[in-house]
């Protein structure tokens, strides 16, 4: 099973057609603080390449929720990782809050945000802001050649109005399609 063939069976419930590169996952993991986290988010992760990402810098108590609507891709996910700090959520990223109960350190973000309505984009960054803590971290990342189309422009801007930090990282070239990744933090 790959993500390919995901894409190919539910192309409008899973936003990638090549599994992300493990250096976009450390581009998506840097920075953000997982070290010190007690619970961290996961939205869409998809095959787990971010979740890898995530596990191995946690710390041993710490938690990560991973939050995937595809049921093939959650089903592959909870069979494949066997590490006692995940828990693998068959659902929708708007559902956030309900699904953690509390506050968390950070989320990640796979989530294929410019092909999704507007409407429901803003709902889950509405569960996302809801859900982190001041000064939490929240990171997503974005396709270098879709970046100028009007949806990502959207989005970087609904980013902008939401957290009082925006951050964006280099190329990240050795992805397929080449990727940048977005760093927000949570107003105090």
């Amino acid at each position: 099973m790959s993500i390919t063939a995901e894409f190919l069976r539910r192309p409008l419930m899973t936003g990638a057609i090549a599994a992300s590169s493990r250096r976009l996952a450390y581009a998506m993991t840097e920075g953000i603080g997982l070290e010190g986290a007690r619970l961290v988010v996961e939205l869409g992760p998809g095959t787990g390449v971010f979740t890898d990402a995530v596990l191995a810098r946690l710390a041993p108590d710490a938690r990560l929720v991973a939050i995937e609507l595809n049921p093939v891709l959650a089903a592959r996910l909870s069979a494949t990782r066997h590490d006692t700090r995940l828990t693998v959520i068959r659902g929708s990223a708007a559902e956030l809050a309900a699904a953690v109960g509390e506050s968390v350190d950070a989320v990640i973000s796979g989530l294929p945000w410019t092909v999704m309505p507007r409407e429901q984009r803003g709902h889950i960054l509405d569960a996302v802001t809801e859900v982190l803590k001041p000064g939490g971290r929240f990171t997503t990342f974005a396709y270098l050649h879709a970046a100028w189309t009007p949806p990502a422009r959207h989005f970087t801007a609904e980013l902008s109005r939401r957290f009082s930090r925006l951050e964006r990282s280099t190329v990240v070239w050795p992805n397929l399609p080449p990727a940048f990744v977005h760093r927000a933090t949570q107003k105090p």
